[in-house]
């Protein structure tokens, strides 16, 4: 899993504030958002059905979030949606339940809630918020790069969704540092694939998955690496050309990389120099991000 850029007990507060300060703020004077329970202890048969104003279930609901039941909460939210679907606190409680479906670490849960949210109330004060949480549950599944990327494709679409519907939020800031490891990430699992078929004597392969870091993550950490296993690559494959491109383009870029020493001495084999043909994809891959 990719760690967030804040640790999970942080980030929760920064999730909460804006979903609660607002319903908070509303709520405070109906007292729903009371949490002088005697006990944190709560009944879990309040999961049954059983017709309740919706004071006692947001009730019901904060006494879940004091004894730290997140997922009992979120069921507690569900409820208002259920028994009373067409109020403003159903709007609400949708939020809510999202947040604490996070929390609970139930993540498909809190997209689907978030999505419904977006869906039914896309033009809501705190649909921001609702992207951004649809984003950060996603951004949390991200697993190693040896394993399927699909949610980390899915979190980077989110996170990008987030900055470019909402630019001057705090949402769009954090959302903005997250898409830099995820791009990141994703780079890492194509040089895991490419190293692999390079291993295997597979250059074409091998070049494919180093080309598409080249043209897609030019901005991460991997490049260097990318353009070193480029130039061996095509050196393997007597594409010499190719191969004392990539060695200066990686050196006029990382001039004082490891990698850059590396694919100097690779050429040197062959009593070749870096070399660049402005005509080649590394070179206009390199002017498109310049």
């Amino acid at each position: 899993m990719l760690k967030s850029a804040c640790p999970k007990p942080v980030l929760r507060l920064a999730l909460a504030g804006a979903a609660l300060a607002v319903l908070s703020a509303t709520l405070s004077g109906c007292g729903l958002f009371e949490k002088n329970d005697a006990s944190n202890n709560y009944n879990k048969a309040a999961q049954a059905y059983r017709e309740r104003p919706v004071e006692q279930i947001y009730a019901d609901a904060w006494r879940a979030i004091n004894g730290g039941n997140w997922e009992l909460a979120a069921a507690q939210f569900n409820e208002v949606d259920r028994q009373h679907p067409y109020s403003v606190w159903a709007r609400r409680a949708m939020l809510m339940s999202a947040f604490c479906s996070y929390q609970a670490n139930k993540y498909p849960e809190a997209i689907t809630t978030a999505d419904s949210y977006i869906q039914l109330h896309p033009g809501s004060a705190e649909v921001a918020y609702a992207f951004y949480l649809k984003a950060v549950s996603l951004y949390e599944q991200i697993v190693d790069v040896n394993r399927d990327q699909s949610n980390t494709e899915g979190a980077l679409v989110a996170l990008q969704d987030v900055v470019q519907r909402f630019p001057n939020t705090e949402y769009a800031r954090d959302a903005t540092l997250k898409i830099d490891l995820t791009m990141d990430h994703l780079a890492g699992k194509e040089m895991a694939v490419g190293r692999y078929y390079l291993k295997r004597g597979d250059y074409i392969g091998a070049i494919n998955r180093f080309r598409t870091v080249v043209e897609q993550y030019a901005t991460t950490p991997q490049i260097a690496e990318a353009l070193e296993r480029l130039t061996e690559a095509y050196f393997s494959l007597g594409l010499n050309r190719e191969a004392q491109t990539a060695a200066a383009v990686l050196g006029a870029n990382y001039p004082g990389s490891a990698w850059y020493q590396d694919a100097y001495n690779i050429l040197k084999g062959r009593d070749l120099k870096p070399v660049e043909d402005k005509g080649s994809w590394i070179s206009q891959a390199f002017r498109k991000v310049l």
